[in-house]
């Protein structure tokens, strides 16, 4: 791969191949414990694969035998200390729900704390059957964070976010996979080979578009009505260009589709035809 993100830190790790980004969590002498250096090198990680159209899908991981084992506890009673200006509860911008790629986690061993809930904004979880899995915030005297109130009701069920936010308890990949907090538990060595293999199963087959406008709208709380307004303007940005073309070519001869359509480039036609005005960020299209 030629250009590179500046992540910023030595602390998050990124590489490329065949259209796959793998972003890994690269502090392992602390299990990947979190930290302010993870936080900006996974924004700026996200940013670019969101804003990069060589970018077809995202796996995140983590170094070593730890998905990420959340706050770093060693600080003791200064670990949740007043916080200052600037806190927010949501330290990674943009979060994996609004990059415009699919995104993976790759749950190769504990996600604990905001382990789990930056997991939770991934569009697909992977994780090892043994690994330990929990949220536990309301037993260290603060709360869960990065949208877990809003992100595991949609995941699971309001019941299933209940007895875990509330309680803080640990589960297991097995009983996680149960209650379908992840996409499926498997044996560890294999987390991230069937991540990576899903994600470029993605990046191959299906349009990088569609998939950007289809993930819109899953991460919407919308109105049936609104919906299907929005997949109704979605179409008359994708029928009738060289992709939509292209598949069914593709099915037909029996071969790989070459996708062209661009994320980037075609977003904001995208804006236009939801809002009619095209309202953008002037910086980036969005």
């Amino acid at each position: 791969m030629g250009e590179r993100p500046d992540l910023g830190t030595d602390e998050v790790l990124f590489d490329v191949t065949d259209g796959v980004a793998v972003v890994t969590l690269h502090r392992p002498d602390v299990l990947n414990a979190f930290s302010p250096g993870m936080a900006l090198g996974l924004s700026a990680a996200y940013r670019w694969c969101d804003e990069h159209d060589e970018v077809r899908a995202v796996v995140l991981t983590g170094a070593g035998r730890s998905f990420c084992a959340g706050a770093d506890l060693r600080a003791g009673a200064d670990t949740f200390a007043a916080p200052g200006d600037g806190f927010s509860a949501q330290p990674v911008d943009p979060p994996a729900w609004a990059v415009r790629k699919p995104v993976l986690a790759a749950i190769n061993g504990p996600a604990i704390g905001i382990g789990l809930t930056l997991a939770l904004q991934c569009d697909l979880r992977y994780a090892a059957t043994d690994a330990k899995l929990a949220i536990p915030q309301v037993r260290f005297g603060v709360l869960p964070d990065a949208g877990a109130h809003w992100t595991l009701r949609r995941v699971t069920s309001t019941a299933v976010a209940t007895d875990l936010l509330l309680t803080g308890r640990s589960v297991r990949g097995t009983e996680a996979e149960r209650l379908g907090l992840v996409t499926a538990a498997l044996p560890a060595d294999r987390v991230l080979e069937v991540a990576v293999a899903r994600a470029r199963e993605l990046a191959v087959n299906c349009a990088p578009l569609s998939l950007a406008l289809s993930k819109r709208l899953l991460w919407q709380d919308l109105p049936l009505d609104e919906v299907v307004r929005l997949e109704t303007a979605y179409h008359r940005v994708v029928m009738g260009g060289a992709d939509a073309g292209e598949g069914p070519l593709a099915w037909r001869d029996r071969r790989p589709p070459v996708w062209t359509g661009s994320v980037r480039d075609d977003w904001r036609q995208v804006l236009e035809e939801e809002d009619g005005d095209g309202r953008a960020d002037p910086g980036t299209g969005r």
